[in-house]
């Protein structure tokens, strides 16, 4: 079997770091319920051809240091999985075991980000627009249309889309996307504590918590910190 070419973007790795199946059949090493609603896989009569439907979902845009993340997953309607739902109301645990089973089950998956460089130069909306793209163009299957939980479209995108406010907690793509990028972010703001054990990013994901705060102002301002967010922005520390 043919090994999967390493993506432009980030293929996330599986959380327990061991080779599971991607999309296309690939293996690879990548770290209230809806799910009774029909997957949009959805067959043109007219031409024959199947058209894929992807959720597109982000997670990141309002802590203070770390990438921002998206995902975008197109499902398979016969590999249905349960328990799919906004991953902010899910626990960590369960978070984690839709993490892998998603991306066993989906007909393609794709994670992506935009590093705190370009969330500095274009803003957070942009960036996480940009990320949101990129996950998109980076699926194995073109997708003919594109649920995108929120209000906005990325504007270079070259397939419909749809935006759902909401969507993560009413629409099992975009459930499954907010998922991805949620596991992906938070293991990568767990390694960043690895590097950075004195600022506590393991337990408050950068997130401006009163820990998080105090970090800042007694060890100072990283290079991973969002320079135009206002927390940062008004400190006056940094490291030495």
């Amino acid at each position: 079997m043919k090994k999967p070419s390493k993506p432009k973007y980030d293929l996330f790795s599986d959380l327990y770091n061991s080779p599971v199946t991607c999309h296309c059949g690939e293996q690879s090493v990548t770290s209230t319920c809806h799910c009774e609603q029909s997957y949009a896989l959805r067959g043109n009569l007219s031409s024959g051809q199947i058209q894929y439907t992807c959720g597109v979902d982000e997670a990141g845009r309002g802590p203070l240091a770390g990438r921002v993340y998206a995902a975008a997953v197109i499902l398979n309607p016969d590999k249905p999985i349960m328990g799919l739902a906004d991953s902010k109301i899910l626990t960590q645990i369960k978070r984690e075991e839709l993490y892998i089973e998603i991306i066993n089950k989906s007909k393609a998956y794709y994670i992506a980000y935009a590093e705190v460089k370009e969330i500095e130069e274009l803003n957070i909306l942009q960036a996480t627009l940009l990320a949101m793209q990129r996950a998109i163009e980076g699926l194995g299957i073109q997708p003919s249309l594109a649920l995108i939980d929120g209000n906005h479209i990325p504007p270079k995108l070259q397939i419909k889309a749809e935006a759902i406010i909401k969507g993560d907690s009413t629409v099992a793509e975009i459930s499954a996307a907010s998922i991805l990028a949620k596991v992906a972010r938070d293991n990568n703001m767990r390694e960043l504590d690895k590097e950075f054990p004195e600022y506590g990013f393991a337990k408050h994901k950068g997130y401006a918590t009163k820990e998080h705060l105090e970090a800042i102002s007694k060890y100072g301002i990283l290079p991973i910190h969002r320079k135009t967010f206002a927390p940062i922005k008004n400190a006056t520390c940094h490291p030495t």
